[in-house]
């Protein structure tokens, strides 16, 4: 027998979701990354998206989505998630965790490129790390936040906060709708073109 009520689970997924969709600015937030992202890849550019746990899978999903394919049959487009486990233990190991993300991005991120960065808590040191990085190379930040969206949400370009106060698997739950939204405008703006 489960120790708590699975319809309150849905309802919570739910009542988060609402709060999202009826916070000032949504709509405009997500279309203004989707509009980020394709002039990017429209100019050359590509997209290097990070996050710890959970929201590394979305980061490595949003990069195999442009990479492999989404909805349709299309042109690859440039993006890559940072979850090589060689450069990660090795950045760990020398450097310390807050520079695995941060490490790469200064390797392989070039002006003209968008970070897309998740973190549910808003303070991930290492994501933080990659904001000194954005603004020394033109490097333009999008960030899918959790909670009130922490330190990072006055330290990107663009914030994306789910707010909730409760546990991340609800904010991340949001994050992959954003995810799912973004990569189908990229892919039909791009398609367009």
């Amino acid at each position: 027998m489960l120790n708590f009520n699975v319809m309150d689970d849905l309802i919570e997924a739910r009542n988060v979701l609402d709060n999202f969709i009826n916070k000032n600015g949504t709509k405009e937030e997500i279309e203004k990354a989707i509009s980020i992202m394709v002039s990017s890849i429209k100019n050359g550019g590509k997209v290097i998206s990070a996050g710890n746990g959970g929201s590394m899978c979305d980061a490595m999903h949003f990069a195999e989505e442009l990479t492999g394919r989404y909805r349709g049959d299309r042109p690859s487009y440039p993006a890559i998630a940072i979850c090589d486990p060689s450069h990660m233990t090795c950045v760990a190991n020398d450097y310390g965790f807050d520079f695995v993300f941060s490490r790469f991005l200064e390797g392989m991120g070039f002006k003209g490129d968008v970070f897309l960065g998740i973190s549910t808590s808003g303070n991930s040191q290492n994501i933080i790390e990659c904001m000194r990085v954005c603004k020394e190379k033109g490097i333009t930040s999008v960030l899918l936040l959790g909670k009130d969206g922490g330190k990072l949400k006055s330290l990107c370009d663009l914030p994306i906060i789910v707010p909730h106060v409760g546990f991340a698997d609800r904010i991340q739950e949001v994050h992959t709708m954003i995810i799912h939204i973004m990569i189908r405008g990229i892919e039909e703006l791009l398609a367009n073109n």
